[in-house]
């Protein structure tokens, strides 16, 4: 037997659980339509469906959900409420975001495990607690403002730091102990986020993995995604139990799941095979256009308008001080290279 059928059965049994995945979720997406006909509501929500082909990609291959796509879309656009907007990306999340975690899996790309799972057993417990306790007082524009300020700062982070940002090809090595407090942190401050507007922990865990800990750019999307899914599928249990999945949010995610099925995984293989300095850019350029459009689209008040700066200002500081705490904790010399 030669090396490249070697090769090929080794490729095949590597990604059979992703075809396993895709196969099954296709016949159950399709079995549900069937049973329920659902034809017209997939041609009445065609316009989300053409969002969610954009927004899979960046799912894929950014650590920003599908949600940071759909959310704005749905609320600012499409003038839904903020519920809506947040439990679609849940369930939208939970379908490809779940598909790009298992081809990264599959694919053996390396991600910051350890980090990983303190992260998704702090937001186990902070994302129920918080879509329980804390969602219920937020009103729906506040939920707007937040989600705009997380994702401008992060905008605005990725400008301007975006250059140094793609020099960073290693993975770092720090005591587990650093690790522990640092990921269940990540995943109680992200937990909450989520809980909020849907997405917010891909973001968090990014920005820690690359500022403080000089991570490579792929290994810290792959990570973000893998928690993202983590969080989408918790945030759909958590609505279910509340009761507050509505028809409006099924009708679209029953449209949309088809594409970001495969539509973040190939975001996901693109990101190893075109630069990423052009997709970060037009991440960076969009969430910052959506902060602009957010406060144009709610009119905040004076106060508020002014709450928004400082907080776009309390996240640039926090990122400024996550650099220099990396710089101090692993010096140049001590990264280790990334494998190919």
């Amino acid at each position: 037997m030669d090396l490249r059928t070697l090769l090929t059965r080794d490729r095949t049994r590597r990604y059979a659980p992703f075809v396993v995945w895709a196969g099954a979720f296709l016949v159950a997406w399709l079995t549900l339509v069937l049973a329920m006909d659902l034809w017209d509501e997939i041609v009445g929500h065609w316009r989300i469906a053409l969002t969610m082909l954009a927004g899979s990609y960046v799912a894929g291959s950014t650590p920003m959900g599908g949600g940071t796509v759909g959310f704005p879309i749905l609320v600012l656009l499409f003038d839904q409420p903020a519920s809506l907007g947040r439990n679609f990306s849940f369930l939208i999340q939970s379908v490809g975001m779940t598909s790009a975690a298992i081809y990264i899996l599959c694919s053996r790309r390396p991600i910051a495990a350890r980090l990983l799972v303190y992260a998704m057993l702090a937001s186990l417990i902070t994302l129920p607690l918080a879509a329980w306790l804390l969602v219920p007082l937020v009103p729906g524009d506040g939920v707007k403002l937040v989600f705009a300020v997380i994702w401008g700062a992060f905008g605005l982070l990725t400008l301007l730091r975006l250059s140094s940002l793609l020099h960073t090809h290693h993975v770092p090595r720090l005591p587990g102990k650093l690790d522990a407090r640092i990921g269940l942190t990540v995943g109680a401050i992200g937990g909450v986020a989520a809980a909020l507007t849907g997405v917010g922990i891909d973001m968090l865990l990014y920005t820690v993995l690359v500022l403080v800990y000089r991570c490579d750019l792929r290994i810290a999307i792959a990570t973000s995604v893998v928690v993202m899914a983590f969080n989408s599928l918790v945030g759909t249990v958590t609505a279910a139990a509340l009761g507050t999945l509505d028809q409006e949010v099924f009708h679209n995610w029953v449209a949309a799941a088809p594409i970001v099925l495969f539509g973040a995984p190939l975001g996901a293989l693109m990101v190893t095979l075109i630069p990423r300095v052009h997709t970060m850019r037009i991440v960076g350029i969009l969430c910052v256009a959506q902060l602009i459009w957010t406060c144009v689209r709610v009119k905040p008040e004076p106060d508020a308008l002014v709450g928004v700066a400082l907080a776009i200002g309390l996240l640039m500081y926090g990122f400024r001080e996550m650099d220099r705490v990396g710089r101090k904790l692993i010096p140049d010399h001590a990264h280790g290279v990334v494998p190919n």
